[in-house]
């Protein structure tokens, strides 16, 4: 009998943020209603130790703060991973006056604002209700695909997230069976979850949740690497024998899409490179990351011709079908809609061909 591919999940990249600021209520119950899989809250700390969805812990250009008065003087410039960098700071603010703030739209030169001051700050308790609530009542199980932000800068404050987090779903009901994949940029914290979760009352009580290393740019390296004086770097995480070393703490990898399909040097798609291929016999799945719905962000073979930065479904749409094509087996989306219709058009072309017919 033919073997069967199994169904290439849509990961709703900070919810749907094609249409809603991200991180928002609104942005992940788009990206439910969408038809994404996952969604996926960015996770950093405040003062008081409750983790909060942002992409990073310097809020000023996704919230509202810069506008409350009250808080100008907490305006500083913090040390992040190597890099300096001015604003303000998640870990310099308690829960309760986070919650006084409103989301900001990340890219106001290429999506609406047309939502900003609307929605509050979540918790990762708030968005696993969310996630609870959407499965209730759209009959179908929303996983979560929470993202470690800076855990060694965090763990060096205090704030460590690693125990909070696993701590968090063994509490939720929901969290307890439904899909988790936890994913870092970094090696450490992955791989203490690992053995965290290799024994067997872990496995009892997190049979749901995997592990996904996240791979910056080839020429860079993860943060604890750098900090602890090592070699190691993304590129060499990618070849074949560091593939097989991932696969000793993690389920999958999350790459650039680049690293899965390189683009020319004119911008054009050329063909799929050996990673996912290397991956696969690793023992690895690839989720690559990001699919965005601008011309700017696809590659020059789907650009429509409207302009740099006019979204394009169709476009995106054709894009991740590539992708698909390479054997991918997730992938992070700032427009579900369209991942979903992508993967929905591949499940049918398959039910379709004929070697799926018959014995």
């Amino acid at each position: 009998m033919a073997q069967h591919r199994p169904p290439v999940r849509v990961f709703g990249h900070r919810g749907a943020p094609a249409h809603f600021p991200e991180h928002t209520r609104a942005s992940y119950l788009r990206a439910i209603e969408d038809g994404a899989d996952f969604i996926e809250p960015d996770l950093v700390m405040t003062r008081d130790g409750v983790m909060v969805a942002r992409h990073e812990n310097e809020i000023g250009s996704t919230t509202d703060v810069a506008s409350h008065r009250e808080f100008a003087a907490r305006r500083t410039t913090r040390v992040v991973d190597g890099t300096a960098v001015d604003g303000w700071f998640t870990e310099d603010f308690t829960l309760a006056e986070l919650k006084t703030l409103h989301a900001r739209e990340r890219l106001p030169e290429l999506r609406s604002t047309a939502h900003d001051g609307q929605f509050p700050l979540l918790t990762l308790e708030e968005i696993i209700e969310l996630a609870a609530d959407a499965t209730r009542r759209h009959d179908r199980q929303v996983g979560l695909v929470p993202e470690i932000k800076h855990g060694s800068y965090f763990r060096g404050l205090g704030l460590a997230m690693e125990d909070r987090l696993l701590d968090t779903l063994a509490a939720h009901p929901y969290t307890r069976q439904a899909p988790v994949e936890i994913q870092s940029f970094e090696t450490a914290n992955l791989r203490y979850m690992r053995q965290y979760l290799g024994g067997d009352a872990a496995r009892t009580r997190y049979p749901n949740v995997s592990l996904l290393q996240l791979i910056g740019d080839p020429g860079q390296q993860p943060w604890d690497i750098v900090a602890a004086g090592g070699r190691l770097g993304y590129a060499r995480m990618m070849q074949a024998d560091g593939l097989r070393e991932v696969a000793t703490y993690a389920d999958a990898i999350g790459p650039p899409l680049d690293a899965v399909i390189a683009r020319d040097a004119h911008g054009y798609l050329g063909t799929p490179t050996t990673l996912t291929e290397h991956a696969h016999n690793a023992g690895l799945e690839v989720h690559p990351y990001t699919f965005r719905p601008e011309n700017r962000f696809l590659a020059r073979d789907f650009d429509d011709g409207s302009g740099a930065d006019r979204a394009n479904p169709e476009g995106l749409i054709a894009q991740i079908s590539a992708f698909l094509g390479a054997g991918i087996d997730a992938f992070f989306t700032d427009d579900p809609a369209c991942g979903r219709h992508a993967v929905d058009a591949l499940r049918a072309h398959d039910a379709g061909s004929p070697g799926d017919q018959g014995s």
